[in-house]
């Protein structure tokens, strides 16, 4: 099984040393600091990790995100790059490809596109194709509050139902893109939309788009 999950994980960590604690990201009012927090906490507290789907729980996951955000950013880091304790789930290489390769891979490009002069990466077939699976696995949960129809489709033609509806926009670019935009990051996701343009303008602003 490919490892890309371990890959991007090492990426994430060395672009975060490199850019400081203070660097901005994608993630609506997030620092690189507060960034580092969250992967930390996502893998090493799940009393906590939670919040970040069950609203019960967010006011927990708010205090633990601000202890970790106050330790020495050198330290996160380390975490990062050490991974999760011996016993979580992560250290599984399964559950590590599955939960770990689309988040480190997004939260890289948070600190990589929030620089005014960043280029996109150049990924690899096989990545794109991982990708893609994940995208086609989750369209439907990351776009079930889409406010239009959204079809997502490679420069191949493949394509995936990420919202029913009408009007309809198609969505159509690499995979990274592609997962990107329906990850909330419309403003940073080089694709190409098709459609009402009404329907377009509503994607672009919609903050309903991701978890």
């Amino acid at each position: 099984m490919s490892t890309f999950a371990k890959r991007e994980r090492l990426l994430l960590a060395d672009l975060l040393e490199a850019e400081g604690p203070e660097a901005p990201t994608l993630c609506d009012g997030w620092l690189t600091r507060d960034l580092a927090a969250h992967v930390v906490v996502r893998e090493r507290r799940p009393d906590a990790a939670g919040g970040l789907v069950i609203k019960q729980l967010a006011s927990r996951l708010d205090r633990v995100m601000a202890e970790f955000s106050e330790k020495p950013y050198e330290e996160l880091i380390q975490l990062i790059r050490t991974g999760p304790p011996r016993f979580s789930p992560f250290q599984l290489k399964q559950v590590d490809e599955l939960s770990n390769t689309v988040e480190f891979y997004v939260h890289t490009e948070d600190v990589r596109r929030a620089r005014p002069d960043w280029t996109p990466r150049e990924l690899d077939p096989v990545f794109q194709d991982t990708l893609w699976s994940r995208l086609e696995r989750t369209a439907r949960l990351m776009g079930r509050s889409v406010p239009t129809g959204l079809v997502l489709r490679r420069p191949d033609g493949q394509t995936a139902v990420a919202h029913r509806g009408t009007p309809v926009v198609t969505a159509t670019g690499e995979p990274s893109e592609l997962l990107l935009f329906l990850y909330g990051r419309q403003s940073a996701a080089k694709v190409d939309l098709e459609g009402d343009k009404n329907a377009i303008a509503k994607l672009h602003e919609a903050k309903e788009l991701g978890i």
